[in-house]
């Protein structure tokens, strides 16, 4: 049986390869005078070629594959970040890394895609009634332990895209506004409770800070310094740039952690308003066509599943941008397909290749 290619997404695949070369090229400007980051280039090359092969490997198998081993893939999520907690390795204040002798596995970005396919399998299953109690419920909870155990490490901005996700396939599978009315509400005494005892202190300067950064953080020591120099580089750069590899505060290496959280800034300052618009018109289109895959997929489960990957990846460009911007709080998300970082690299490409996966197959083949 040869089946045929007149359904894969290429623009998918164009607006892909076009934001791998952006991100390599950002990479380089943001890694290139620091001692530190000498070395993070040639390692980012060799994660998309990494993500590569897994988008060529996820586009070959049938979706439908992980439909029947959900469970056990959804348990070894859980069992991975339970084992965070336990042997993680700390870095920048959150114990989310798995140390590999050569080299270090984040596995809440994985799982990320796990518990797509995991709220993807059950609604689809109970596709006739997605609105009952029952199946909203059981739904909070497949998606709220990873939630919890992300949360503890602490990762807020991961737990928040697990929310993200959530919330577009609930809408998607078809629960009822008048329930998220009803979870809303319920939610709110929890949310005080977590304000006052869950967050860690700098959990919540951050959000203070966001709101007013002169104000909680006046001598520019904690996040107000990151905003501020994230708000520099991206109006210095006007409207055509400084030049790649040519900005000042990038090439001094006055942004924080500018190869991931802040690599919009660097575009922004070295490629000007309009580098930094086409790489929001490229996401947004690569976000698009997620969705189209969603509308044109075979089945409930196929079509779950790219409504997720596009939620999750939305979510990433919305936050990412925005805490550059200074109109989002600091959670350091990456950018998606530009960022530096093996493990969410892998993750999105593989996104990627389980979106063409779904839309070859929206056809049955006869043979």
């Amino acid at each position: 049986m040869v089946r045929t290619w007149r359904d894969y997404n290429f623009p998918l695949f164009l607006c892909v390869v076009i934001l791998l070369i952006f991100g390599a090229a950002m990479v380089y400007s943001a890694t290139l005078r620091d001692p530190l980051t000498q070395g993070y280039f040639s390692r980012h090359l060799v994660n998309l070629l990494v993500g590569c092969a897994a988008m060529a490997v996820m586009t070959a198998i049938d979706y439908h594959f992980f439909e029947s081993w959900i469970v056990p893939f959804y348990l070894g999520a859980v069992a991975l970040l339970g084992l965070v907690l336990a042997i993680g390795q700390v870095s920048s204040g959150a114990q989310s890394w798995i140390d590999l002798g050569v080299r270090t596995f984040q596995p809440s970005e994985p799982v990320k895609l796990l518990v797509i396919l995991a709220l993807a399998a059950y609604w689809s299953r109970n596709e006739r009634q997605p609105s009952a109690w029952r199946v909203v419920i059981t739904s909070l909870i497949l998606v709220g332990i990873p939630t919890v155990l992300v949360f503890l490490q602490p990762d807020f901005g991961t737990a928040m895209v697990f929310g993200a996700i959530w919330l577009a396939m609930a809408l998607a599978a078809g629960v009822r506004w008048q329930q998220f009315v009803v979870l809303f509400v319920a939610a709110l005494p929890a949310a005080m409770y977590g304000w006052t005892h869950i967050l860690r202190p700098y959990q919540r300067d951050r959000l203070l800070i966001f709101i007013d950064p002169l104000k909680y953080d006046p001598e520019l020591k904690q996040g107000a310094w990151n905003i501020m120099q994230s708000l520099t580089a991206i109006g210095s750069g006007g409207l055509t740039g400084r030049g790649w590899t040519h900005g000042l505060l990038s090439q001094g290496n006055y942004l924080p952690v500018q190869y991931s959280d802040f690599i919009f800034a660097i575009t922004g300052e070295e490629l000007g308003f309009i580098g930094a618009t086409l790489l929001l018109v490229f996401l947004g289109v690569t976000v698009w066509q997620a969705l189209t895959v969603a509308q044109a997929a075979r089945d409930s489960f196929g079509r779950l599943i790219a409504t997720g990957i596009a939620a999750m990846l939305l979510c990433h460009v919305l936050v990412n941008v925005g805490m550059n911007m200074s109109i989002m709080p600091i959670t350091g998300i990456p950018l998606p397909f530009i960022s530096y970082g093996g493990s969410f690299t892998l993750t999105t490409l593989a996104a990627v290749g389980l979106l063409q996966s779904i839309a070859l197959r929206r056809r049955r083949i006869t043979f």
